[in-house]
């Protein structure tokens, strides 16, 4: 003899198609306030790691660094990013950079100078270890190189003069051995030189 079995009642009406697509839509929204919580919960992690970014935190001697620097290119403002990079990299180049950079600092606080050109001659004349300093510094900014290693590329300084009308370029715009052609003449420079004569590297390419 066999057990009557209980069938529990269908709601006809929550099992139609339109309620079953509202029942689906329903339980969609709900999963997206819960993931909309959680990704407003890691923007605020993200946001509290970028507090903490030591490249945002103050630091003297990092503010220093980007005063003289901005004394050598004569230039009111620098990115701080792109300081900070060049900062740490130069500090690499030797155990003593920090405390030439350090007096070189000094050197500009105690005076008043009004270019940059200014600033290296009595840099120079203060000691002449500073001229090696400052070339570390100028080939950081102004060619995105410190301590042998490519920092920046594109922000380098020396790409700004002609950023208005030509990009960077990563690849030869000549024709096959155009390099073994006569380049073009062009005028001698009429400046004189801030610093004394430097004996002149080729570097590997």
């Amino acid at each position: 003899m066999t057990k009557d079995r209980h069938c529990p009642l269908v709601n006809l009406h929550a099992s139609s198609p339109n309620a079953m697509r509202l029942n689906r839509l329903m339980r969609m929204s709900r999963r997206d306030t819960l993931m909309t919580g959680m990704a407003g919960m890691g923007v605020l992690a993200v946001g509290t790691a970028v507090a903490a970014d030591p490249t945002t935190s103050t630091d003297p001697e990092l503010e220093r660094f980007m005063t003289v620097s901005a004394r050598l290119t004569d230039r009111a403002s620098l990115d701080p990013r792109i300081g900070h990079a060049l900062y740490e990299r130069i500090l690499q180049s030797g155990p003593e950079r920090k405390a030439q950079l350090s007096k070189l600092a000094a050197l500009l606080e105690s005076g008043t100078y009004e270019n940059a050109s200014a600033f290296a001659k009595a840099a120079e004349q203060a000691d002449p270890v500073f001229k090696d300093v400052i070339h570390d510094i100028m080939t950081g900014w102004y060619r995105g190189v410190a301590d042998g290693k490519v920092v920046v590329y594109r922000s380098a300084l020396m790409f700004d003069v002609t950023k208005d009308a030509i990009y960077p370029k990563t690849y030869a715009s000549g024709g096959p051995f155009y390099w073994t052609t006569q380049p073009p003449e062009v005028d001698k420079p009429t400046g004189a030189p801030a610093l004394s004569p430097s004996k002149f590297d080729v570097e590997p390419t």
